[in-house]
């Protein structure tokens, strides 16, 4: 029996703010987008009293770039939560235009307990969540 991640898609809105000199979406929104899409993942699976006492810090974003992405682009941003080790969580972020792949983003996070603000590892009952059993 094997785990498997949970997807969840993130629809993202692309405003005229996002394009650059070249009339395509600069490299910097991509960085927004998988931040907004990575904390929409949280917050709609996660407890309410995780989400509420457990905030998210980013540690490192590595991007592949495949095909530039324009303003009136339909994109959708699918985040899989890979694994936890400790109070660190690895992402993979897939940003799409319907079959065409635009991105491709790996990322690790830190969980933080908002309150004393350091690290806070993540309850097993918590992670369990993310993942799907599966023969």
């Amino acid at each position: 029996m094997t785990d498997h991640a949970i997807p969840h898609d993130f629809p993202i809105p692309i405003d005229p703010a996002d394009i650059d000199f070249m009339g395509h979406v600069n490299n910097a929104s991509y960085l927004k987008w998988v931040q907004e899409a990575v904390l929409s993942h949280w917050r709609k699976i996660a407890p309410a009293d995780a989400v509420a006492s457990l905030l998210w810090v980013a540690l490192k974003h590595e991007i592949t770039y495949r095909k530039p992405t324009f303003l009136n682009d339909e994109v959708i941003a699918t985040v899989l939560l890979e694994k936890v080790q400790g109070a660190r969580a690895f992402y993979q972020t897939i940003i799409k235009r319907g079959e065409d792949v635009l991105a491709e983003v790996k990322s690790s996070w830190c969980c933080i307990d908002a309150e004393t603000l350091r690290p806070a590892r993540l309850a097993s009952s918590v992670i369990e969540k993310f993942f799907s059993k599966a023969d």
